[in-house]
C-alpha cells in the first residue's frame, strides 16, 4: 500500500511584497520536514509569485472576495482541505477569517501570531511587540520556531527561481533583446503616494542611464493602477518601454530575472527582484528601510532619514514629500552606474 506523504498548509498573506518576504518560512519548514508537501493558499493575484518558489507541492488560490467573510463558503472549502489531510497549518495573515480556515478543517497544529480574537483558532500562538516589531523577514519565518519574546537570527533570504525558457519567451513576446541591457523601474506603490519617487526623477534618472548606454532597455512595470504614473514618466521620456498594466505577474517576474538592475519604490516588484537575486536599488520615504529591505547580494537602500521620515503614511502629512523630492536622480545614478559597468 502506497504511503502518503504529509502535507502542510500555509495561508500566504495578501500582498504580494509580504508573500515574497514570507518565504525563507517555507525554507526553514522544508528543511525540518523534508518528506512533507507544503501546499500554499493564496489569491490569485499572489499565485505568480509563489509559483517561484521551489518548496511549494501546490499553489491553491483562495475562492473568497478579498474583505469577505463568507462563512459558508469557508465552511465549504474548509471540507476540502480536511480531504488533503494536513499535519499543521501556518496562518500568516492576523485576521480571524483567514484562522477559521484550518480550525473548520480539522488541523491539528495551527500556528501564527495573536492577530484579531484567535484564541482557540491558533493552538500554537506567538506574539509580536507592538513597540519594537520584527522586520517581515523574521516575523514570518519565527513561526517555524517555537514561540519565543527574540526574534530567530541568522534567517534565509527570500528565493525565487525563474525558468530560462520562460524569461527567453518573455523577452521576446515583448519585443526586447536578450543581447542589450535590460533595466527595469518599478514606480508604483499599492501603499500609497508617499511611497512613490516621483516621476520626474524617474525620467531623468532614465535619460542619464541612455545617455551613458544608448542601447540599454529601460522598462516601467507595474499593475494597472500604476499606468497614469509610468503613462507621466514615458511622457517626459519617450525612449523607455511603457509595461504597467500589459504584463502578467509572471511576465513582470521574468523581465525582472533578466533585468541589469532594478529601481524601485518599497513595492512587491522590489521583494521580487530581491528573491531574485537581481541588483537592486530600493527607494525609502515614508517607510523604514530596515523594516523590509532587500536581500540581494548588490543592494543599495536608498533614504534621506529626515526627521519627519519615516512616518508611514500614505500621504505626506507636511504637505511638502522632502523625502522623496529632495532624494534626487543623481543620488541613484551613482549606485546604479557602477552596476551598469560592472554588468558590461
Amino acid at each position: 500500500m502506497e504511503q502518503t506523504l504529509p502535507r502542510i498548509l500555509v495561508i500566504a498573506p495578501n500582498w504580494i511584497g509580504d508573500a515574497v518576504m514570507a518565504q525563507p518560512l517555507l525554507q526553514l519548514l522544508k528543511q525540518d520536514n523534508p518528506q512533507a508537501a507544503i501546499d500554499v493558499l493564496a489569491p490569485a493575484w499572489v499565485a505568480p509569485v509563489l509559483r517561484a518558489m521551489t518548496e511549494i507541492d501546490t499553489v491553491l488560490e483562495t475562492p473568497f472576495r478579498h474583505g469577505a467573510l463568507q462563512l459558508r463558503e469557508r465552511w465549504r472549502y474548509a471540507r476540502q482541505l480536511r480531504q488533503r489531510g494536513y499535519v499543521a497549518a501556518y496562518v500568516l495573515p492576523n485576521t480571524l477569517k483567514f484562522a477559521l480556515l484550518p480550525w473548520m478543517a480539522g488541523i491539528r497544529k495551527r500556528v501564527g501570531y495573536k492577530g484579531e480574537s484567535r484564541y482557540g483558532l491558533i493552538n500554537l500562538m506567538h506574539h509580536d511587540n507592538r513597540q519594537a516589531p520584527r522586520a517581515m523577514v523574521a516575523f514570518y519565518a519565527a513561526l517555524a520556531f517555537a514561540p519565543a519574546d527574540a526574534a530567530p537570527q541568522n534567517l534565509p533570504k527570500p528565493r525565487l527561481q525563474v525558468d530560462a525558457v520562460n524569461i527567453a519567451a518573455t523577452m521576446q513576446a515583448m519585443d526586447l533583446s536578450m543581447q542589450h541591457t535590460l533595466v527595469c523601474f518599478a514606480p508604483g506603490a499599492e501603499f500609497g503616494n508617499a511611497k512613490r519617487w516621483p516621476v520626474t526623477h524617474f525620467a531623468e534618472l532614465a535619460r542619464t542611464i541612455l545617455y551613458a548606454q544608448p542601447t540599454a532597455q529601460i522598462v516601467l512595470l507595474g499593475s494597472p493602477k500604476d499606468v497614469e504614473v509610468c503613462n507621466q514618466i514615458q511622457a517626459i521620456c519617450p525612449q523607455v518601454h511603457q509595461f504597467a498594466g500589459k504584463t502578467s505577474l509572471d511576465q513582470a517576474v521574468a523581465l525582472i530575472a533578466q533585468s541589469a538592475a532594478v529601481v524601485s519604490n518599497d513595492s512587491g516588484l522590489l521583494h521580487i527582484a530581491s528573491a531574485l537575486n537581481r541588483p537592486v536599488i530600493a527607494i525609502y520615504g515614508p517607510t523604514d528601510p530596515g523594516h523590509a529591505p532587500p536581500f540581494s547580494d548588490v543592494a543599495h537602500s536608498l533614504s534621506l532619514h529626515l526627521d519627519c521620515a519615516p512616518c508611514r503614511q500614505r500621504e505626506c502629512p507636511l504637505g511638502h514629500h522632502d523625502c522623496m523630492q529632495k532624494l534626487g536622480a543623481d543620488k541613484v545614478w551613482q549606485p546604479l552606474q557602477k552596476i551598469l559597468l560592472s554588468a558590461g
